[in-house]
């Protein structure tokens, strides 16, 4: 059985009578921190403050921001009221916006200013520009139909906007009945959390995740990593990824432990924050590990604290997730493997497996979770060692994605099963390898290659510190492996070097045919590589026409999200 049928606002209350006055949030960078109590009655204000200005259990309310600390306060108000929290990626920008509250239903909108270069103030007058002009909480937005409210997540007061500081001075003098009622009324099937699926092609899909979702996923998670209430997680990652609000806030929560926040990755702050805090777990995707273990300053820090941790994102290389072991004294780093849909975790190594386990595979299938690996072409399910697309059934799979039942249906057969996209094996000990994405697969005159094993096989060579696969059109065989490479500092290549070495050792179609050295990787904002902006860039520096080969292009990008 899974581990909880409590829902969110009621699971989160439960363990603040247990960890009352354990810290429970902490920003090292400001010595910012509250227990769990203190957390809560702010939790509750806000609640109620929002209950005032006419949220209601079922209402889709909208975050925009990096990790500040009210995300977590609006993501367990929204949670107790029995609403859904709409987690919009920090890097959106102003078609984004407009077609993710559109799509969503939303409700009502929390904001900060803005994100790098980007202002959401402006974006929101611009799309929005009714908010200037009514009262607030009756906003009529002929672009939004549903948008009633705006909340500044911050204390400067912008017209026709609440900001959180008023609402949670509102809800501290409201009684405390009608929050009562609707914490008494959650249902743990109901949407708590919807994340948008950064598609490249098509639009994002809303991804409909319940408190039974991702409270039991966030609980084993921690379980992989044996966590407990002395726990104290770095999380760098972006709270409205699955990566922060799961892995991360999810398996504390469940286990009583501690959370030590950033408001944005800064390999320099992540590495302060867990020497001042004491940190026993930090998480990552792999480039941000490199990034601290090539930090000027990496030798000056003491991460003799750290015990365990997550690398995960995108595939982890080898080397560096034996430097983390190392050299970061993780040596109990997991890795897991997933998408949103899932929750996302399906697969992850345990902390007491061995290094080479951890540094190769993905782990073991989650408890109460099946999973089966087909054959993408016949829906077959696949041997040992044979690589097929990864399917998983079970509590964690999503309710399906926002007002898309045509697509919902694509992604869950009529089994109950979700298709996850991705190519992986299953060796005889019940270890799973992640081969690459079905939509990444290199078809070469008929022959497959993926893109994955020959980046494992580039990383082989010591002078490349990371390197990248993707399809590159190609007249004569439909398209051909390309390499784009980062070589470690100092160190000296040649594309005739990179050629040679590999038809020493791979078979001649495996072989790039393309090498391309590069500084750095184009990143989404939670850190993953963008393999499509890679392609772009290599037909760029080819000079292929982007008109040609049309079908090639289609073939890779159909499924690209």
């Amino acid at each position: 059985m899974p581990f909880t049928n409590l829902p969110l606002g009621q699971f989160f209350e439960k363990t603040v009578e247990e960890q009352a006055d354990r810290e429970f949030l902490i920003y090292p960078d400001r010595d910012a921190r509250w227990t769990y109590r203190e957390f809560n009655e702010r939790v509750d204000n806000l609640a109620k403050g929002l209950l005032h200005i006419g949220i209601e259990p079922g209402d889709h309310v909208g975050i925009w921001a990096k990790n500040v600390p009210d995300w977590l306060t609006f993501n367990f108000a929204v949670a107790k009221i029995g609403a859904a929290l709409v987690t919009v990626n920090t890097a959106y920008k102003s078609h984004e916006l407009e077609y993710l509250v559109r799509q969503s239903d939303m409700k009502c909108l929390a904001m900060v200013d803005g994100f790098r270069d980007t202002s959401y103030l402006d974006i929101v007058h611009e799309l929005v520009p009714e908010i200037k002009t009514m009262p607030r909480g009756m906003l009529k937005s002929a672009r939004f139909p549903h948008l009633r409210s705006v909340v500044y997540v911050g204390q400067e007061k912008h017209r026709g906007m609440y900001t959180t500081a008023e609402l949670i001075l509102l809800g501290s003098k409201l009684p405390d009945t009608k929050l009562r009622r609707c914490v008494a009324q959650l249902d743990k099937d109901a949407v708590v959390n919807m994340q948008y699926t950064s598609g490249t092609t098509g639009f994002p899909k809303g991804v409909m995740l319940s408190s039974y979702n991702i409270v039991n996923n966030g609980f084993f998670i921690g379980e992989r990593q044996h966590f407990t209430c002395e726990d104290r997680l770095c999380i760098p990652v972006p709270l409205f990824h699955c990566f922060g609000i799961v892995l991360g806030v999810m398996a504390v929560l469940t286990h009583g432990a501690t959370i030590v926040m950033l408001e944005e990755f800064d390999p320099l702050l992540t590495m302060a924050a867990i020497q001042k805090e004491r940190c026993t777990a930090v998480y990552g995707v792999p480039t941000m590990f490199i990034a601290e273990l090539n930090h000027p300053m990496f030798d000056m820090f003491d991460f003799s604290s750290l015990r365990t941790g997550i690398m995960a994102g995108s595939p982890c290389p080898i080397p560096t997730m034996k430097e983390v072991m190392s050299r970061m004294n993780i040596r109990e780093i997991t890795s897991a493997y997933g998408l949103t849909e899932a929750s996302p975790v399906f697969t992850q190594t345990s902390a007491s497996d061995p290094p080479e386990i951890r540094a190769t595979t993905v782990g073991k299938g989650m408890p109460e979770i099946e999973i089966k690996i087909v054959d993408p072409e016949t829906g077959e399910t696949v041997g040992l060692d044979t690589p097929g697309e990864l399917c998983c059934r079970g509590y964690n799979v999503m309710k399906g994605y926002y007002n898309m039942p045509e697509e919902t249906a694509r992604a869950i057969d009529k089994d109950g099963w979700l298709h996850s996209g991705d190519m992986g094996t299953l060796d005889k000990e019940g270890y799973y390898r992640i081969t690459g994405r079905i939509k990444d697969m290199i078809i070469r005159g008929g022959e497959n290659i993926y893109p994955k094993e020959l980046e494992d096989f580039l990383m082989t060579m010591p002078q490349v510190r990371d390197a990248q696969v993707v399809g590159v059109p190609n007249e004569r065989y439909g398209e051909v492996p390309g390499a784009f490479i980062i070589l470690h500092e100092g160190a000296e290549l040649t594309e005739e070097d990179v050629v040679e070495y590999a038809h020493a050792k791979m078979a001649r179609y495996k072989c790039p045919k393309h090498i391309f050295f590069v500084k750095e990787f184009p990143l989404t904002t939670s850190g993953k590589i963008q393999k499509f902006r890679l392609r772009e860039i290599a037909k760029e520096l080819l000079g292929i026409d982007s008109t040609a080969f049309t079908n090639v292009e289609e073939k890779n990008e159909e499924k690209e999200e």
